[in-house]
């Protein structure tokens, strides 16, 4: 299961990084870019929170499922 999280996590900041030259190289305006960027930012701190999120309640049921073994010995 690690070595899926640290891929996960590596694509997605490849991603990232990768969106973030495009954007940097493409021509628009400043304005534009900065509202750009902005944007991308919102949107990447959005979807990291909602794994983060889905990640924390499979590890509390996989936590919940661990106690119940230990008190059912």
């Amino acid at each position: 299961m690690s070595k899926a999280l640290n891929m996960l996590l590596g694509l997605v900041a490849g991603a990232m990084v990768g969106s973030a030259i495009a954007l940097l190289l493409a021509p628009s305006s400043g304005r534009q870019l900065r509202a750009d960027v902005q944007n991308f930012g919102d949107q990447m701190r959005k979807e990291i929170e909602l794994a983060a999120s889905e990640r924390r309640q499979q590890m509390e049921e996989q936590l919940a499922r661990l106690r119940g073994e230990i008190l059912s010995e």
